[in-house]
């Protein structure tokens, strides 16, 4: 074995201090739809819920054991990142200065104060993340402190290798496929270089959200590359920008073998496996799994290995994660209706809703001075075809409307 993968076997050796492996579950309702024996890591069922206390304990024991003194470690991060190291804390007895941005919700916060024990300080400050690193930062050089990277830093890649480690033990040979979700890079980055190594055979597949494709664009750029702007959705894997030194064990990887994955359509993702499986997953979480209908011909008959990166999900977003499912469907949408200002011409309307068509919204503003009145509708339905028959009566009945769903400026506006 090289120094990397020794390194990752006692990393993960260590980490049984905290927490006995992660389970690898074969997956039945998976594996018969694609023909796959078909395996999730389970990463959200950590302590934390995600499996970024594997490097924030990695990062934190090495610099404990260079620097025995160091006892203040701070971090920027308004997700996984700050709750893995608040454990982390609690476990070394250390204290732990964690930045938030302003805007972050309380329940991130809470868990975060939980699972730190009285070690952490939580510091809420900039309304955009950049401006609450740029705090930790130049508040680490004024108390010297160390800054504790969420994915560019080489302990923490190592850290997160351990996932890779566990993964080969439990399935006890190798698989012929692992996905993996990307955000900053550390998760992937540490995973594939130990399975290079030591199951070189082994396929792999990357996973982004739509909208913070960084890794792609690195590939792209041969760099590096900060995008212009990025989808806040997925937050767990929504990066601006890889991390170099991620990159560095990155930049082999075939733009190819790169997908990305809508945003909407994770949420049918993250349904799917609530309602049939009963698992709770976060959208980064639900990442790799969302991609396997585009990899169904290529995975018929293999092994497979999805990781499920975190199940920190705030049941308060439920209601955002169905009507965004519901919209990628086709199975609910919003328009403008112009209603003709006449008696009867509402039951017109409501005659031709077929059976499965039910009204979800419904804003009627009626102006006297006008031959019509605008109507915002908002119509669920069981099938796709069913919208493709409405919209056909409501052309012959003459009756104008502009369909607005995936109209991003109107429908955030009005809905």
């Amino acid at each position: 074995m090289s120094d990397f993968a020794t390194n990752a076997r006692f990393a993960t050796d260590a980490l049984r201090d905290l927490f006995d492996p992660t389970p690898l579950q074969r997956n039945d309702y998976l594996s018969q739809r694609f023909g796959a024996d078909i395996w999730l890591k389970r990463e959200d069922l950590s302590p934390v819920r995600s499996y970024k206390l594997r490097g924030a304990f990695t990062a934190m024991r090495k610099v404990r054991e260079a620097e025995p003194g160091q006892e203040h470690f701070v971090c920027a991060s308004a997700g996984n990142h700050a709750q893995g190291v608040a454990f982390a804390c609690r476990h070394f007895g250390v204290r732990g200065t964690i930045f938030m941005p302003v805007t972050t919700p309380q329940q991130k916060i809470d868990k975060t104060r939980v699972f730190g024990a009285g070690q952490v300080q939580i510091v809420l400050t900039g309304d955009y993340f950049d401006q609450t690193l740029a705090a930790a930062k130049t508040f680490c050089i004024e108390k010297a402190a160390h800054f504790l990277s969420p994915f560019d830093d080489a302990d923490v890649i190592l850290g997160q290798a351990s996932v890779a480690v566990e993964m080969l033990d439990q399935l006890g040979g190798d698989p012929d496929l692992v996905i993996l979700p990307v955000g900053g890079g550390g998760l992937s980055s540490g995973v594939t270089r130990y399975l290079r190594e030591v199951a070189p055979a082994v396929g792999f597949r990357f996973v982004e959200p739509l909208g913070g494709a960084s890794l792609l664009a690195a590939l792209r750029a041969g760099q590096p590359d900060t995008l212009s702007t990025v989808n806040s959705f997925v937050d767990g894997a929504a990066v601006a920008r890889l991390g170099d030194q991620t990159f560095a064990l990155l930049n082999w990887v075939d733009p190819a073998q790169v997908l990305l994955a809508p945003e909407d359509r994770i949420c049918i993702t993250m349904l799917e496996m609530l309602n049939v499986e009963g698992i709770v997953l976060e959208p980064a979480g639900a990442l790799s799994v969302d991609v396997l209908p585009e990899l169904a011909e290529l995975i018929r008959g293999k092994t497979v290995v999805c990781v499920t990166s975190g199940g920190n999900f705030d049941f308060e977003r439920l209601p955002e994660v169905k009507e965004r499912a519901q919209r990628f469907a086709g199975l609910k949408k919003y328009f403008i209706l112009r209603m003709p200002q006449r008696p009867g011409a509402l039951r017109e309307f409501l005659e031709m809703l077929g059976p499965e068509d039910d009204i979800a919204r419904f804003e009627y503003l009626k102006k006297s001075a006008r031959n019509f009145g605008s109507v915002l509708i908002g119509i669920e339905t069981k099938s796709p075809e069913n919208f493709t028959r409405l919209f056909a009566r409501l052309d012959v009945a003459a009756f104008p409307y502009r369909d607005i769903t995936n109209d991003g400026i109107l429908s955030e506006f009005l809905i």
